[in-house]
């Protein structure tokens, strides 16, 4: 039963009734393996474990329950490793077919009864734009015109074709089509600078690049002409540059050396009469898909390659068997085209759901505006971020009070780690029996480590389980698994979206230095993430945040999110940052807040918030400092940039501003070496 403000109790914040434990896919796909197996399964712990330890058996049946449609099925084997370790990923099912954007258009709609060709499958809502709908008929036709105009400005399959471009039809549209022809997607947002775009972009040589024309965010229109000026002299093989209008305003200045959208889609018309024909380019399983890029905090991006059946068998594994997306379900995942969710969310379409789209900013013209989105599109399925329910929170929104929300069933929430008080919130106001499914994993395997799981409880502050297929341990310094402590996220084997390369990388050793290098068991590779995890006796998962942001004060490491989980809950403070700093032969903490509007930093307050960490944690996560700051630097994912923060307290450069959203905030940190008053405390 639905409610708001209903206490809390220790323990379980949710657990599934029977009826949703029995009805969920999770439940079928354990049942269909145990009749395919002979095995019995008693427990998530035992599927999960055989899904390791069988692996090539668990992938194959996962993707025959799944109903992946192949052009030319897999045949003999399903995985082949290769002599030099878990680094070259080995090949998966190396003798089929098939097509990702026909598994997307035509497989999910085929096998689906409740779905009609003229349901609305995309709901598109932006800011400074009207309504769109598209029926699956109609996303069919706009991408076989969009496919038509692709080849006939030259682009091929292996070919790369890009978008910067808001979250809205014609960046579905665009990755469909360029998908059919086997050609590569490679996108980001048009909020990023114009360095930004270029850094990303320049790397993969696109034929075609479309580019959002102008958008709008917090009510006001921006305008993407220099940033689109800027690109077209820096792409020397590009065949075409297609400006889009999402706004009602028609009269922006024309941009040199570009087509419009529409003009472009001409292309596709040719002297017969009727509509282009939708084919789709047979591929193989490990065919690029999709080039992804690092935030670029540390240098130029990463190119990271991701492929046409690993996306999509883990992408439908984590949307239909933990978090229970199917057929009838609508899912609004709140993203850029710039974040790897939108490529996660696109992939919906392979399930029979609907995809809602929004663009525009989440808390314009107030806090409750995804709420609201949520509401009027009869949303299941919600995706968002720790940064949004704390906004939610210090606006003091109540969303059960204030919008309809008997139809939304499950909340997924990445970006940063979700603290107990966000939990605690969902439960209190936006329903009692909603699924939170805090999920887990990064643009570098373009999916999920640890995730929901609809059959199993909600704890506050943890994430429900580790995805099936996926060994992941919790490894020490010395190179042990530990269960209930803190280590580095190891993943031991192989697994389907591992990317196949980096874009420019020919030698594999960019690749190699970034997941390879850092832990040698006896000339075993081993798959090293770069987050600080802890994996609980009852197997759930707990991430502590980036480990290379680790705090090490007298060489005791700290996760920053244990500080945040504590700070950030406290009244008055909106949100923190905590670093290390060097000093002397050691290492100090120091932790920047930001304010609630009102709120004075005093000494009384400075000591409420050493005693909360102190009497929660220990003594030795107690800041050295605690300074105030107006506000926080993140990524333009919402992840904190813990790295550039200890950058500039170093005196040290940040390599790449245009990665961070609000870069101007950096200054706060720039303190005087000489004259800093903390310099020497």
């Amino acid at each position: 039963m639905r409610g708001a403000g209903a206490p809390i109790a220790d323990g379980p914040l949710w657990s599934p009734d029977h009826s949703r434990q029995s009805s969920s896919a999770m439940a079928r796909f354990r049942g269909f393996v145990e009749q395919q197996t002979g095995l019995a399964f008693k427990s998530y712990e035992s599927l999960h474990g055989w899904s390791i330890q069988e692996g090539t058996a668990f992938w194959s049946l996962l993707a025959e329950f799944t109903q992946i449609f192949w052009q030319m099925p897999p045949r003999g084997e399903t995985f082949v490793q290769p002599g030099d370790g878990m680094m070259r990923g080995g090949r998966w099912f190396p003798h089929s077919r098939l097509n990702f954007a026909e598994n997307l258009l035509i497989r999910a709609a085929s096998e689906n009864d409740l779905d009609s060709a003229e349901a609305p499958v995309v709901i598109a809502v932006a800011e400074g734009c009207l309504r769109r709908v598209y029926t699956r008929s109609q996303l069919i036709r706009a991408v076989a015109a969009a496919t038509q105009a692709l080849k006939r400005s030259g682009v091929a399959k292996g070919d790369r074709v890009a978008g910067v471009l808001i979250n809205g039809p014609e960046a579905l549209i665009c990755m469909l089509a360029t998908a059919a022809i086997g050609a590569v997607w490679a996108s980001c947002s048009p909020d990023f600078g114009a360095e930004a775009i270029v850094d990303r972009l320049v790397q993969t040589d696109p034929k075609v690049v479309f580019f959002s024309r102008a958008y709008r965010y917090g009510g006001k229109s921006v305008d993407c002409s220099k940033s689109i000026d800027e690109l077209r002299h820096r792409l020397p093989g590009l065949r075409h540059l297609v400006t889009v209008n999402h706004l009602e305003k028609t009269d922006w200045e024309a941009i040199p050396e570009s087509i419009d959208y529409q003009a472009w889609l001409d292309l596709s018309r040719s002297h017969k009469a009727g509509q282009p024909a939708l084919t789709f380019e047979p591929m193989e399983f490990m065919d690029p898909l999709f080039i992804m890029f690092s935030s670029g905090t540390t240098g130029v991006p990463k190119c990271i390659v991701h492929s046409v059946g690993g996306t999509l068998l883990q992408h439908k594994k984590e949307q239909m068997l933990h978090g229970d997306i199917a057929a009838g379900s609508r899912l609004l995942f709140f993203t850029t085209c710039g974040w790897m969710m939108w490529n996660w969310m696109a992939s919906a379409l392979a399930t029979g759901a609907s995809l809602v789209l929004y663009d525009g900013s989440p808390a314009f013209p107030d806090a409750g505006q995804l709420w609201h989105i949520v509401a009027d599109e009869g949303v299941t399925h919600f995706g968002t971020s720790p940064k949004y329910i704390s906004a939610c929170m210090a606006a003091s929104f109540q969303p059960a009070g204030v919008c309809r929300l008997e139809k939304l069933r499950t909340v997924f929430a990445t970006g940063a780690p979700l603290l107990p008080e966000h939990y605690r919130w969902i439960y209190r106001e936006v329903g009692s029996d909603i699924h939170l499914a805090s999920i887990s994993g990064g643009t570098d395997i373009i999916s999920c480590f640890a995730l929901g799981n609809p059959e199993l409880p909600v704890w506050p502050g943890e994430i429900q389980c580790i995805g099936l297929g996926m060994a992941v341990e919790a490894w020490n310094d010395a190179g042990q698994p530990v269960t209930g402590e803190k280590g580095e996220l190891i993943c031991t084997r192989p697994f389907v979206s591992m990317p196949t390369m980096f874009w420019n990388d020919p030698e594999g050793k960019k690749f190699k230095a970034a997941y390879f290098e850092h832990f040698s068991v006896a000339d075993r590779e081993v798959w090293r993430h770069g987050d600080y995890i802890e994996v609980t006796t009852r197997g759930s998962v707990i991430v502590y945040g980036r480990s290379d942001a680790t705090l090490n004060p007298g060489g005791v490491r700290i996760g920053t999110a244990e500080l945040y989980r504590q700070v950030e809950t406290m009244t008055g403070i909106a949100d923190s940052i905590a670093v290390g700093q060097r000093f002397g032969d050691d290492t100090r903490i120091i932790l920047f807040v930001k304010l609630l509007p009102g709120v004075v930093f005093d000494e009384a307050l400075e000591q409420q918030i050493r005693k909360r960490i102190r009497q929660s944690l220990s003594p030795r996560h107690v800041p050295a400092l605690i300074l105030p700051v107006t506000d926080i630097p993140y990524t333009r994912s919402g992840k904190k940039m813990e790295i550039a923060v200890t950058q500039v307290i170093h005196g040290e450069p940040v390599p790449n501003l245009a990665a961070i959203a609000n870069p101007e905030s950096l200054t706060e940190f720039v303190i005087d070496r000489k004259d800093a008053p903390w310099a020497t405390r």
